[in-house]
């Protein structure tokens, strides 16, 4: 009998000690890891991107060459406008320097696109696929809002981008909302992806991500996680994408009640003690359904209570993003390298 009770005291003294544990645990339970946040250095920009008129609202990779899309590029020069391009390589000596960029101007030419939209408001996104360009349009008034995308060439000496105006296609509207329509556009795979500006839990209940051929004709949609607050813009990093998750105080209407990426991953230091949101989101894309990637999102060091309107977003290499904001609160060109 005495050496039973020996083979089973150990038994019992460590279910003992996973029952405290419990215990412990359900009376002091363990607190989200809190984020980390990554600084952000401001790129100097010359020329007349830089001021803030410029209203910047995305950027693209066309090979080496970062193509920057100003919402409304009839501003710029005759006609249709402009974009403006960076080669990588001045970047890259720009974030080791801190030298100025002056971007190069591409002539736009998309006759009779702008009037033959009503109500245009301006370009969200670009992205490219070789040398196809594809860009979507906002359009509309107040709550009757309509998103359109449409595709173009860019020429091979990167002078001019061409669209093709013949072939403009309606984005279907998640639900009527002021001012928001599929403000991200991207290439995944053999597919063109479109994805509204807001897709929290109360507003959006079932989010989708719009898919295209490169021939522009609708092939279905995607499901898409809820994610509270704004999507401005997505990039793509091989089977994965990020997108930027981004919250501007005065819009009461985008406040959730609970933040789930808050409540999992926690805050940073200066996102702890401010009300907006600057932060990446990492998401796995397959054709059958979009989720989370299992990861903490980067958060952006805050500057004090200054909101960044983060507008355009793509991968620097391995690096990190370049990221740009529109008019608010100027115009700025930003890298923010990864964790």
């Amino acid at each position: 009998m005495e050496s039973k009770n020996r083979h089973w005291l150990p038994i019992l003294l460590l279910t003992l000690l996973i029952v405290l544990a419990g215990l412990f645990y359900l009376r002091n339970p363990v607190a989200p890891a809190t984020a980390t946040e990554q600084p952000v250095t401001i790129l100097e920009l010359t020329g007349p991107i830089a001021v803030p008129e410029a209203e910047l609202s995305g950027l693209g990779w066309h090979g080496e060459t970062l193509i920057l899309l100003p919402q409304y590029p009839e501003r710029f020069g005759e006609g249709d406008g402009a974009l403006f391009a960076l080669p990588k390589a001045d970047i890259l000596t720009a974030i080791d320097g801190q030298t100025p960029l002056t971007p190069v101007a591409i002539v736009l030419s998309a006759p009779g696109l702008k009037d033959s939209i009503p109500n245009f408001q301006g370009y969200e996104s670009i992205a490219f696929h070789g040398d196809q360009v594809f860009l979507t349009i906002e359009a509309g008034e107040g709550t009757d809002m309509h998103g359109y995308i449409v595709a173009g060439e860019i020429s091979a000496d990167e002078s001019k981008i061409t669209l093709d105006t013949s072939n403009v296609v309606e984005i279907p509207t998640a639900f009527p909302s002021d001012n928001h329509t599929d403000e991200a556009v991207l290439i995944m795979g053999d597919s063109v992806l479109t994805l509204f500006e807001i897709n929290g839990t109360t507003l959006n209940s079932t989010p989708v991500a719009h898919a295209f051929d490169f021939e522009l004709k609708p092939t279905g949609t995607v499901s898409l996680p809820n994610i509270e607050y704004r999507l401005t813009d997505a990039a793509a990093d091989g089977n994965t994408f990020w997108v930027i998750n981004y919250f501007f105080p005065g819009d009461t209407d985008l406040t959730p009640k609970t933040d789930p990426l808050v409540e999992k991953y926690g805050e940073g230091p200066t996102h702890a003690q401010q009300d907006q949101v600057e932060r990446l989101v990492e998401m796995t894309y397959s054709p059958n359904g979009i989720t989370f990637a299992d990861a903490a999102p980067i958060q952006l060091t805050l500057d004090g209570d200054t909101a960044r309107n983060l507008e355009g977003l793509v991968l620097l290499n391995d690096q990190g993003f370049l990221l740009v904001t529109d008019k608010f609160p100027s115009t700025l060109l930003m890298f923010v390298k990864k964790p």
